[in-house]
């Protein structure tokens, strides 16, 4: 997962250079707006700062996707719903066997960093990479609609196969007393990889699925 060109590719992600080559609309939807607005590195402790911007990248992106044509008019039906996250109203699609995310970013200071990290997820871990099926606003909350494949477990998570995986990738599991967290940080890239316990991995087949990641940059 993490050759010389994962790295070089991370690294464009976090220094705000646009992507060439990619036509998914995640990317070019972070493109878009890394044309626009400028990326920060210290975005963890922002957000108060930047919620100004935030509200201007929102009326960017409904601009946006009224040209490309990625308006939302309708919700997936209450029918599909299977869970409320910290960030996402989360729907099953059975049809194409995936889960539909409606996400308000609310833990992003801008919409740039949200797609930052959908793209560096979509990077780092390709078995549950998310597309982007368009915008929607639900009484004045602005949503990303998202398309994610839907992952069964047939086995219990091991915490210290997940650290294993992220330390040979060069994320270091960050302690707090002393003790494990469940956050991890990448130093040479100064990126947080945020809130990775056993509901947001998942196994099968003896493989790790990682199917909610939270990424911030933080160079100080």
């Amino acid at each position: 997962m993490d050759t010389n060109d994962t790295r070089s590719k991370l690294k464009n992600i976090i220094d705000g250079v646009i992507i060439e080559g990619a036509a998914d609309n995640c990317t070019a939807t972070r493109n878009i707006l890394c044309a626009s607005f400028s990326t920060s590195t210290t975005v963890k402790r922002d957000f108060e700062s930047k919620a100004i911007t935030k509200k201007e990248q929102v009326e960017f992106l409904k601009t946006y996707a009224s040209e490309k044509n990625l308006s939302i008019k309708q919700a997936p039906n209450e029918s599909q719903y299977l869970a409320r996250g910290g960030e996402s109203k989360v729907y099953f699609e059975a049809e194409t066997n995936s889960v539909i995310k409606l996400n308000d970013g609310i833990y992003y200071a801008t919409w740039l960093e949200f797609f930052n990290s959908i793209v560096i997820h979509n990077l780092l871990f390709p078995n549950t990479a998310y597309s982007l099926l368009g915008f929607i606003e639900i009484e004045d909350t602005f949503y990303t609609v998202l398309k994610q494949p839907f992952v069964t477990s047939d086995d219990a998570v091991d915490l210290a196969d997940v650290k294993n995986l992220l330390a040979y990738n060069g994320f270091e599991n960050t302690l707090r007393n002393g003790l494990s967290t469940n956050n991890y940080y990448n130093k040479e890239l100064g990126l947080i990889l945020e809130d990775i316990h056993d509901e947001n991995v998942i196994v099968k087949a003896n493989t790790l699925f990682f199917i909610d990641t939270v990424f911030y940059t933080a160079f100080q």
